[in-house]
């Protein structure tokens, strides 16, 4: 097992009675793969630094904002520009408009935005307006797609497929998760069965048409279609969730590369930049709900901070002007297949599930189309590949089940590289 510096050993030590777990969001304690995190000192590129020196290729990217890389120069200046006149207002300003622009140019199910903080806030609201515009109360989930943390959305399948959730963390009150029906992902049988029970009652489906909170899982062919079809057949609406899967697959999104368009666009990471932003957008009937137009509430003090949006411009700006999509996925369709060829060469069976930029590789033999078959992958083989990539100067998920991302940032000489340390370390993992 790998173990950090003497500096990011001792933050840890302090950070542990400071902070709950050590950390402000659990999946960085490495509880996943055993061990304790490094502290990161800088990034540039496609590589961070930790405080004792030591130098990673990265491959988390900030969990996905970063397609530019670390430290994009574009992006920094425009936050450098942007702090000099002011960090927040709690009023209007220009930039908001620009990427609102932006995001309606590019994504074809938005007419209207609304700016807030984070992918969280932004899904919360989106199922808010969908029950708000459709008057109906009940929203249905996938089983193993993550939607943010609040109350109704940390919600696990129930005892069938087609009955109410129950609460998937204690401090979620029984009757906050009972709104929301859990079915299976690729699963369109589930989801008939729950609308031929619950039609309607359902506002709306939201989904990850991508998902990536269980490692990356592609959509069946047909599935997001399926979806589309059923919503609107019953008078509910659908709800991509693209926080990760925005500006990340195409400039359209998950939407725009599978030709099917939602009524709620959830949207996050990339557009704020590596700054904390996010956004919901539908075609204007839907949007003109929101107060101070409509009657559903929504608010935040820090929605549309200068600083997010310069970020979130300048990144989005750039990949407009010059779309990296197709570099992108000729750089990580080259580390998928020399993940693939390490694994096969030292006799491991693994499963690469890849879409674009974004990728998993799963230690398991048997395809992996949903939660179930994902829960089948050796986590503990999995740690070990990870504490061995990390002694090698790459930095993966501290979990089997999160996605990895490629930037503008990756080389082939980075590429190879990692290539070359799964090879060393594949070999030492028959005996895991």
């Amino acid at each position: 097992m790998y173990t950090p510096g003497a500096r990011s050993q001792a933050l840890w030590r302090t950070a542990c009675t400071l902070i709950p777990g050590g950390v402000n969001s659990p999946v960085r304690a490495f509880k996943g793969v055993g061990g304790q995190p490094l502290f990161v000192e800088r990034g540039y590129g496609c590589c961070v630094q930790d405080v004792d020196g030591k130098e990673y290729i990265d491959y988390v990217m900030s969990w996905g904002p970063l397609i530019l890389g670390h430290a994009y120069p574009r992006v920094v200046e425009a936050i450098r520009q942007t702090c000099e006149k002011g960090t927040s207002f709690g009023m209007p300003t220009e930039l908001e408009n620009r990427l609102a622009s932006r995001i309606v140019q590019c994504v074809p199910s938005i007419q209207k935005v609304r700016m807030v903080s984070s992918g969280t806030e932004a899904a919360m609201s989106a199922i808010r307006l969908a029950r708000g515009f459709t008057g109906r109360d009940l929203i249905v989930k996938f089983d193993g797609c993550y939607h943010g943390h609040s109350d109704g959305l940390l919600a696990a399948a129930g005892s069938g497929l087609a009955t109410f959730a129950i609460p998937d963390t204690k401090g979620v009150p029984a009757k906050h998760a009972e709104g929301t029906l859990v079915v299976p992902y690729n699963n369109c049988d589930a989801v008939e069965a729950v609308f031929a029970k619950h039609g309607d009652k359902i506002a709306g489906i939201i989904v990850e048409p991508i998902a990536g909170n269980v490692g990356v899982i592609a959509p069946a062919s047909g599935f997001l279609a399926f979806l589309g079809d059923i919503t609107q057949r019953h008078g509910s609406l659908l709800i991509f969730d693209e926080v990760i899967t925005g500006f990340r697959v195409g400039l359209g999104g998950a939407q725009g590369l599978y030709g099917v368009t939602p009524d709620i666009t959830v949207l996050g990471k990339i557009i704020g930049g590596g700054m904390p932003a996010a956004a919901y957008g539908a075609r204007a009937e839907i949007m003109d709900c929101l107060a101070p137009v409509g009657a559903v509430y929504q608010a935040g003090t820090l929605s549309g901070n200068p600083v997010a949006m310069a970020a979130g411009l300048a990144t989005v700006e750039t990949l407009i002007e010059d779309p990296p999509y197709a570099r992108l996925d000729a750089s990580a369709a080259l580390l998928e297949t020399g993940l693939r060829d390490a694994a096969r060469e030292a006799g491991i069976p693994v499963r690469q599930n890849r879409v674009g930029s974004m990728q998993t590789l799963f230690f398991t033999d048997s395809p992996v189309t949903d939660y179930p078959t994902a829960k089948k992958s050796d986590a503990r083989r999995y740690a070990a590949f990870f504490h061995g990539m990390l002694e090698q100067g790459v930095y993966l998920a501290p979990s089997q089940f999160e996605a990895g991302f490629v930037s503008t940032a990756h080389s082939d000489a980075h590429i190879q590289r990692t290539i070359a340390a799964a090879r060393k370390v594949m070999t030492g993992l028959k005996s895991v």
